[in-house]
């Protein structure tokens, strides 16, 4: 494998395609913030704002600014998009909205618990690339709400009857494991480390069930336990595998190669779990015991997964060299680059049938913003480079 020329592909299709499309079409001139609802072409079809994209597409251009290149337009990106969120995002003690109309008055409450997840993890990325203290004010505030709220996320808005099925979700932990490494440089050094330890138990020794072949189910009750419903019974690969590349930068940052070793480990068994043997590409959703999912989308192939996956693997066969993940990563790269990147326009396709075909041809909307397909081509374009530099040392 020419690791090379694979990191040119992964760095231009960044560079010269993806980040050109969300700078020339995203960006609200008028009112701030960024519009992702965005058909083929580029073209608004829908102006509500919501915040988990906005703070994702502030993280996005703030975190290249900070790792890449001082591009002027990538800060100009951010900082405009912080200001908006900063404004009109929560309801003044940093409770984040989900939705906005386009001028910024909320349209949904604050009961999504990854507004606040990718609020802070914007904040504290614009606060690196800026150097502004309220900036970083507001991502320490707003990590320290997420945290209060662990145990019921969704506070006053959460529908179920409570006391007869409580269960919790593995999203929670899996995405502050990640969290925590983002604002690290704004969090005092033992709050940090326990979170981390109290991250890695619930994703590695509570949601990750041996019992079950090595599996990562998506709920169980609050004392752990398995719970035979279709949310207890769900499995969502593409949620395991990009826990597992988390879990790595975690192993890595910690220095505990077993940590690494392992979460290599639940990568491969989660994608041989969740690959379609038929039509290849990897299932969105399914059933432990193999019944009907509840979800009607469970055999779509989203973007998201794949990306993450390509991420994992080469992690993966980065810090273990274990060759399955590049066998795999081979695989996996083919169905991605073959079925999701529009070979006409700019930007890459979001969701596919289950046999690989275009399900709808937008490039952005409610859950498909500026984050996936630029963090993924970024974070394959790093590690592919760093692999090459590796090979020819050796």
């Amino acid at each position: 494998m020419d690791f090379k020329k694979l990191a040119n592909q992964y760095k231009d299709e960044l560079l010269d395609n993806v980040l050109p499309f969300w700078l020339e079409n995203s960006q609200d001139h008028e009112y701030g913030g960024y519009f992702t609802c965005l058909d083929r072409e580029g073209r608004v079809f829908d102006t509500d704002k919501f915040i988990w994209l906005q703070g994702r597409e502030v993280w996005m251009f703030s975190m290249l600014y900070n790792k890449v290149e001082k591009r002027k337009e990538w800060l100009d990106c951010a900082v405009q998009g912080g200001e908006f969120l900063k404004r009109y995002g929560h309801d003044g003690d940093y409770n984040w909205y989900f939705s906005l109309d386009r001028s910024g008055r909320p349209l949904v409450e604050p009961y999504n618990i990854f507004s606040y997840t990718f609020a802070a993890m914007a904040f504290g990325q614009l606060s690196l690339a800026t150097g502004n203290q309220e900036y970083a004010d507001i991502a320490r505030k707003t990590f320290d709400i997420i945290l209060s709220k662990v145990d019921n996320p969704k506070g006053k808005w959460n529908k179920l009857h409570p006391g007869t099925r409580n269960l919790k979700n593995f999203a929670l932990p899996m995405i502050l494991c990640n969290l925590a490494l983002e604002i690290e440089h704004l969090l005092p050094g033992d709050y940090l480390e326990q979170t981390m330890e109290t991250c890695i138990h619930e994703v590695m020794d509570v949601f990750h069930r041996p019992e079950l072949g090595g599996i990562i189910v998506e709920n169980v009750d609050t004392d752990g336990h398995l719970v035979d419903c279709f949310e207890g019974r769900q499995v969502t690969p593409g949620h395991a595998i990009e826990a597992m590349w988390f879990i790595m930068d975690l192993g890595k940052r910690l220095n505990r190669p077993e940590l690494i070793e392992k979460a290599k480990n639940i990568t491969l068994t989660m994608l041989e779990y969740g690959w379609d043997k038929e039509y290849g590409g990897i299932y969105y959703f399914m059933d432990r015991n193999g019944y009907p999912p509840q979800q009607l989308e469970w055999d779509q192939k989203l973007w998201w997964v794949h990306i993450e996956t390509l991420i994992s693997l080469l992690k993966g066969y980065q810090l273990t060299g274990d060759k399955q993940c590049m066998e795999w990563f081979e695989k996996v790269h083919n169905y991605t680059w073959t079925h999701f990147k529009d070979k006409e326009h700019s930007e890459w396709y979001g969701y596919l049938n289950r046999k690989g075909e275009v399900l709808l041809p937008l490039k952005g909307g409610k859950w498909k913003g500026c984050f996936h397909v630029p963090r993924g081509l970024y974070q394959c374009w790093k590690m592919l480079n760093s692999i090459d530099e590796k090979s020819h040392l050796c």
